[in-house]
């Protein structure tokens, strides 16, 4: 529990924190690779630190330093039972490689991921020789391959993080696939996807998101990869320096592939001050106005987004609320129920999110376990007429783990 006074106050520089969507993708990479691999600017989330377990569990020798983690590639198989904790891409993504293997493994997680379902991972895996069943769609996941190859169809109306796992496994896999891929979600992150492959050597075709072209037995090659800074945590702390004050984030990357990098647009649209440089942002105070802004292909900068509409003049739309159901917690419902009670207006309307600026008037908050509420609870602070209390407030834990270290480093005057 964080109890969070008013400040009016968010200013200084910080070292962006680390993605943990790129640090999971690397080392599943890493694990299918040949060679070692070192991965320097490591992120150490719970997300992270349960997709370094199955990688063990798998076989892959990881050692962690607080610099880097070196990864030696897959040997023999160490437990059959792949627990990947709460991340939603780590099950995702997992599922496909541990079908690489002849040998029955069972996926399992925790908390809110035992309640999201998993059974849009069946018929593509069927369909490239996969043996695959879950309990009435939900956790676990019994998998035994080997993962073929061949043709399949991808269903991507729930995100892009099946896709994500495909992508990885097939090149390992003997044949060569074809991947027909309909109603697709979060494409930035498919890009992000298909960046981090071919660094690792190994690249994929694809026409216009809908049909991609895997070559099979292909080879990754182990090398040191440097992960980049993380445009979803950074979202909150840009949006804290809109509304109150003047925040600098260095090593980020403005030109990155991540979906979130689309927070610029957003600032500069409703009128906060926006410098960047080659490796940097600086976000400054500034009258803000209302915005629209479709969110379809980035929903996790719904819960910052919604800090900064409190904070703008009159009401601001934000489109993909359909995006939100199957997140950490049903993420629309949590983020109405948040600001209703925080004295803010806040209309679900079909796919919409309509905000109306407004005085956030304090009081206790409950993160459902969502990493993204909590933070957002945080920021809500800076404007807040008194106390914010956030009930489950290291459920920043699963991505951020030091976001209330920087919270407050930003906070002191």
């Amino acid at each position: 529990m964080k109890e969070l006074k008013n400040k009016q106050h968010y200013k200084g520089t910080l070292k962006s924190p680390v993605s943990k969507s790129y640090m999971q993708r690397a080392i599943a990479i890493a694990m299918l690779a040949e060679g070692n691999t070192i991965i320097t600017n490591p992120c150490f989330c719970h997300d992270v630190e349960a997709v370094l377990s199955v990688a063990q569990s798998l076989g892959a020798t990881v050692k962690v330093s607080d610099k880097e983690v070196a990864i030696t590639p897959l040997q023999n198989i160490k437990k059959t039972e792949l627990n990947v904790g709460e991340s939603g891409l780590g099950i995702r993504m997992l599922t496909p490689i541990a079908s690489l293997y002849s040998e029955p493994l069972t996926l399992i997680g925790e908390g809110s991921l035992k309640t999201r379902p998993m059974d849009s991972l069946e018929a593509p895996l069927r369909g490239l020789g996969v043996d695959i069943s879950t309990d009435n769609g939900m956790l676990p996941i019994q998998v035994q391959g080997p993962l073929l190859g061949g043709n399949t169809c991808v269903d991507g109306r729930l995100g892009s993080q099946i896709l994500t796992g495909l992508l990885i496994a097939l090149p390992k896999a003997l044949k060569s696939s074809r991947l027909k891929v309909s109603h697709l979600q979060s494409k930035p992150y498919i890009d992000m996807t298909l960046e981090i492959m071919e660094r690792f050597g190994v690249t994929v075709a694809h026409e216009n998101y809908k049909t991609f072209h895997i070559e099979g037995s292909q080879n990754y090659q182990g090398r040191t990869y440097r992960i980049e800074g993380d445009w979803s945590g950074a979202a909150f702390h840009l949006v804290g320096g809109a509304i109150v004050g003047d925040v600098t984030l260095t090593d980020i990357n403005p030109n990155s592939k991540q979906a979130d990098v689309k927070i610029i647009d957003v600032l500069k649209s409703v009128g906060a001050k926006v410098t960047l440089g080659k490796n940097s942002i600086r976000v400054e105070k500034n009258k803000l106005n209302n915005f629209y802004f479709d969110a379809t292909h980035t929903p996790d900068l719904f819960p910052p987004l919604a800090n900064l509409a409190v904070a703008c003049e009159g009401v601001s739309v934000i489109k993909g609320v359909s995006r939100l159901t199957h997140k950490e917690s049903n993420r629309a419902e949590v983020l109405q129920n948040v600001w209703t009670k925080l004295g803010i207006d806040i209309k679900l309307i079909g796919d919409e999110m309509h905000i109306t600026g407004g005085k956030v008037k304090g009081g206790e908050i409950h993160s459902h376990n969502d990493h993204r509420i909590a933070m957002m609870g945080a920021i809500a602070s800076l404007i807040s007429e008194k106390e914010i209390t956030i009930q489950q407030s290291e459920a920043i834990g699963k991505s951020y783990p030091e976001f209330f270290e920087d919270y407050n480093l930003l906070t002191k005057k």
